[in-house]
């Protein structure tokens, strides 16, 4: 990733690491609650809401390159069944790592003798500015790879009727009786026609069979 526009330190996912220095081998350990941002999950799935509280364990080590940041994310997700469709919360617990680097070093952590523009290096890469990193980038991969893509209600939900969608965990004697799609039409047919006898006979006038037997 490139170097980022400016970043924010009112932003509670900006984090300061001056204090920390550029020693190798400096630690700092940090825990801090913030509001979850909007879109934190899998979209249209489950995530955790916007706003929801979201707790951070984290380890800051210094090391020759940048600042190498351990830590784990916890909050309360929610979502929907994908079998029944049924509300669902689920707590959520994220590990990640990653290294943020100096943008004035190399990979040894030496000063660089040339600023090079290579973009292709730092696409993937997470850049200190101004001696502060931005954790949302890693958070939000960390969470999307800790939900589940298909999150059920329990591990055995029977989900949904497929013929009328009533929900199978409500009533487990729930089913309906199969009918042989072959003598269906015949059954409508054999309906149809003893409905045209009755109308036929009951459209004859009194007495007229009686008349011509005579």
């Amino acid at each position: 990733m490139a170097l980022n526009a400016r970043l924010d330190h009112r932003n509670p996912l900006v984090f300061d690491t001056h204090e920390l220095g550029r020693r190798p081998g400096a630690l700092q350990r940090l825990t801090r609650e913030t509001g979850a941002p909007k879109d934190f999950g899998i979209q249209g799935v489950i995530g955790v809401p916007e706003g929801a509280p979201v707790k951070l364990d984290l380890r800051l080590e210094s090391v020759m390159e940048g600042v190498l940041v351990t830590g784990t994310a916890r909050a309360q997700a929610k979502g929907e069944c994908v079998r029944c469709l049924e509300p669902l919360e689920l707590e959520l617990e994220a590990d990640f790592q990653e290294m943020f680097s100096y943008p004035d070093a190399d990979d040894r952590g030496r000063p660089k003798a040339e600023p090079v523009d290579d973009a292709e290096e730092d696409e993937d890469m997470l850049f200190i500015e101004d001696g502060l990193f931005d954790l949302e980038p890693v958070l939000r991969d960390a969470v999307v790879l800790a939900l589940p893509m298909q999150p059920v209600c329990r591990e055995d939900c029977p989900g949904l009727c497929a013929q009328c969608g009533a929900r199978l965990a409500d009533d487990p004697d729930h089913h309906h009786d199969a009918v042989d799609i072959r003598w269906a039409a015949l059954q409508g047919l054999a309906g149809s026609l003893g409905d045209g006898e009755k109308d036929d006979t009951s459209d004859a006038e009194p007495g007229v069979d009686e008349k011509q037997e005579k």
